[in-house]
């Protein structure tokens, strides 16, 4: 996944406005014009990078002779103490974007550091880990920028990039069968149906109205290994997507159980965010 600069600019933009607003009256008040100044991002913990062109893209928009020089690349680990990156500039600019780029920076690098952690433990097996919708508004392109950094893949970017029936469009409908019956009929050819079930009842009536991708949701390992035992006998084509409830503790035991996806909202709604300062110094 690369991001789009244009889209990426006027993110960042908008993201000044909120901060700067009328002016940085601390650095008026104090800095003297035409100080120039250097920044080392500095890794305080052990982390996956994310965000090096979100943060340039913060500068830039204030100042575009300011470029960030980076050590490492987005999706390289980096060590507790690292320096990985620096920037150069009017001290102005650099203390204006500082709080922006950083947040940024943290907020993504901590999504691709917890990504990372769930690639390596299903590490051997089929499974892949998948994020969701989980996103805070405005920064979905982001937040999903950084799973696929921490070794991830996306679902869906919204309601209009595929048909994934869940648990409250089945009670509206009323039923499983129904609710893909009508979608089937709804979808256009280049459309896979998707459909959430919670017990083996639900299941059923997915394998028989002929679901695409069946999501096992809220089921424990052991749930779940029956319910791939049975799509695989019955419809070996299906791909299997499990969800809720999955932690780095237990993940293992579910991409054992023989799913295609795993799908975690964590990564992106509760990844804490990495331990990363930007320390200043004049030139």
């Amino acid at each position: 996944m690369r991001l789009n600069w244009s889209d990426l600019f006027k993110l960042a933009g908008d993201f000044l406005a909120e901060d700067v607003g009328r002016g940085d009256i601390t650095t008026e008040a104090v800095v003297l014009p035409g100080v120039r100044a250097r920044g080392r991002f500095v890794a305080k913990q052990d982390l996956v990078v994310a965000g090096l062109e979100v943060a340039d893209a913060v500068f830039a928009v204030l100042d575009s002779s300011v470029e960030i020089e980076a050590f490492v690349t987005d999706g390289d680990r980096v060590s507790a103490g690292e320096v990985f990156a620096r920037v150069e500039g009017p001290a102005e600019v650099l203390l204006a974007a500082e709080r922006t780029a950083l947040n940024l920076l943290q907020h993504l690098s901590g999504i691709a550091t917890l990504t990372r952690a769930f690639v390596e433990a299903v590490a051997g097996t089929r499974a892949q880990i998948v994020d969701t919708r989980k996103t805070l508004p405005g920064l979905r392109m982001l937040q999903k920028y950084a799973v696929v950094v921490g070794g991830g893949r996306n679902h869906r970017f919204g309601l209009d990039d595929g048909i994934l029936i869940k648990d409250n469009h089945i009670a509206l409908a009323g039923g499983v069968r129904t609710a893909v019956e009508r979608a089937r009929k709804y979808a256009g050819h280049m459309h896979k149906i998707e459909v959430e079930v919670s017990n083996m009842d639900d299941l059923r009536e997915a394998l028989e109205a002929r679901a695409d991708i069946i999501l096992l949701d809220n089921m424990s390992p052991e749930m779940v290994r029956e319910a791939v035992r049975l799509i695989r006998e019955q419809a070996p084509d299906v791909l299997v997507e499990a969800s809720g409830g999955i932690t780095l503790e237990n993940v293992r035991a579910y991409a054992e159980a023989g799913v295609d996806l795993i799908s975690i909202g964590a990564l992106t709604h509760s990844a804490p965010a990495a331990d990363i300062s930007m320390k200043l110094t004049t030139l």
